[in-house]
C-alpha cells in the first residue's frame, strides 16, 4: 500500500481478456473492459513472429495510458469494435479483423470461479496468487512493476477455452489458431499459453 504522504493513485479496469496465438505467428491480447475510469472500451496488442510489439487503441487517452503502463515498438489509433457472435466474438480495428469461437470453461477458470470475486480482484489476493501463477502458467505473474513507475495487479475470476480463430492483420492472413508461444513482452506478465479468454479486473496504481 502507499505509505503515508504520497499520491499514489489506483485505477481499476474489469471486463476480459482474450490471449491467443495464431500459427502466422502473431499473437494477439485483446482486452475488452465493460468498466473503467472513462467508462467501457476496446485495447489490442499485437506481438509479431518478427517480436514487433503494436498497439492498436480507440481514442488519445487510452493509447496514453497504455503506452505508458506497457512496452510497444508501434501504436495505433483508430476504433476497436467487439461484438458478441453466436459463438464468441468478432474484433475489427484498422487492420485487423478477428473472429473467434469460445467454448466452455478451462480447468482453471473451475478453479477460479469458486474463488468469491470481491476477494478474487483484490491487490492483495493477487499478491497471494502470483507465486503459484509462475509455477503453474509459463509467464503468467498477478503482480508487477509497470511502465514509468506504475505498479499492477491482475485478479482473474473466469477462464474460457478459446477453440477457432480466423482473420487477418495489414491484409496478412492469419492462419489456424495455435498457442501463446513464445510469450507475449508487452508488460510483466503474459497472457496464459493455451488461448483463452480470461474474466479480470485489473489494477493500475500510478506514483504520485
Amino acid at each position: 500500500m502507499p505509505s503515508a504522504g504520497t499520491l499514489a493513485t489506483r485505477q481499476r479496469f474489469a471486463g476480459s481478456i482474450l490471449g491467443a496465438g495464431t500459427s502466422s505467428g502473431l499473437r494477439v491480447v485483446v482486452g475488452r473492459w465493460a468498466e473503467s475510469p472513462w467508462g467501457p472500451f476496446t485495447d489490442v496488442m499485437l506481438e509479431t513472429s518478427a517480436g514487433h510489439r503494436v498497439l492498436l487503441a480507440p481514442d488519445e487517452r487510452v493509447e496514453e495510458f497504455v503506452a505508458a503502463t506497457y512496452t510497444f515498438d508501434e501504436t495505433r489509433r483508430h476504433p476497436v469494435a467487439v461484438t458478441d457472435t453466436p459463438g464468441g466474438w468478432r474484433v475489427e480495428a484498422g487492420t485487423l479483423e478477428l473472429e473467434l469461437v469460445v467454448g466452455g470453461r478451462t480447468a482453471l477458470g473451475r478453479a477460479l470461479a469458486v474463488v468469491p470475486a470481491r476477494l478474487a480482484a483484490s491487490p492483495t489476493w493477487c499478491a497471494v496468487t502470483d507465486p503459484v501463477a509462475r509455477l503453474v502458467l509459463r509467464g503468467v505473474r498477478t503482480r508487477g512493476s509497470a511502465g514509468n513507475g506504475r505498479r499492477e495487479w491482475y485478479g482473474a475470476c473466469d477462464a474460457h477455452a478459446v477453440t477457432a480463430l480466423v482473420g487477418s492483420f495489414d491484409g496478412v492472413d492469419l492462419g489456424r489458431l495455435a498457442d501463446v508461444d513464445p510469450p507475449c513482452r508487452f508488460g510483466f506478465s503474459s497472457v496464459p499459453r493455451r488461448p483463452s479468454v480470461t474474466r479480470v479486473v485489473s489494477t493500475v496504481e500510478l506514483p504520485g
